[in-house]
């Protein structure tokens, strides 16, 4: 199994270059875990408590559980990945049954600020986009998606969203094997991702 890790900033585009690989992968099996799947659990919280966690900050994320399901995929077995609500802030009852397959895309802000996560990684992959577009990005996705207030959007991108981007996830960049511009559909850098990827699978 080939392990891409694909990180960047919220709004940076991530989704978007996913989408890419996986349309220049069409003749192959490729399997998808999202890291916003591992927000640990708040059943013990109310809402409001919830509303207030630093979702950007790693310790938000249940490492141990993606780490331990990434190694249980490598070794040819299926998880049951958590799903997670982001109305509700919390993982929800679901999960989703899901296979080992040749290529596994792993991605998410914080994947390279886990050492044992980024270890299991084949190509690291890093999206990079002007901190404008992705604020603008976010607060689209946030009203539209995810029930958020415009005021609600602002007050986190403040207070959590840019500081944690600063100390957490652009100094990532050093870990990256490819860093991809994405204000625009980047057709260079996807092929040289497609290539790296083809050499791996032969």
């Amino acid at each position: 199994m080939l392990v891409i890790g694909i990180a960047g900033g919220t709004g940076s585009g991530k989704t978007t270059v996913v989408n890419q690989i996986i349309n220049e992968l069409a003749n192959e099996d490729v399997t998808v875990i999202s890291q916003d799947s591992y927000y640990h659990e708040t059943d013990n919280l109310s809402i409001t408590e919830r509303a207030k966690i630093n979702f950007d900050h790693p310790r938000a994320i249940d490492f141990d559980l993606l780490v331990k399901h990434i190694a249980q995929l490598k070794k040819g077995k299926t998880i049951l990945q958590p799903v997670y609500s982001f109305a509700m802030h919390n993982r929800t009852k679901d999960t989703v049954k899901t296979h080992a397959s040749k290529v596994l895309i792993v991605e998410g802000i914080l994947i390279f600020s886990h050492k044992d996560l980024r270890d299991m990684m084949d190509i690291k992959v890093f999206v990079h986009a002007d901190s404008d577009e992705r604020l603008i990005r976010r607060l689209k996705r946030d009203i539209t998606e995810r029930a958020r207030d415009m005021d609600e959007v602002l007050q986190r991108y403040q207070s959590t969203l840019k500081p944690m981007h600063d100390q957490f996830i652009e100094p990532m960049k050093e870990y990256a094997d490819i860093i991809i511009p994405n204000n625009k559909y980047n057709t260079v850098a996807i092929d040289i991702v497609r290539t790296i990827i083809n050499e791996r699978l032969q």
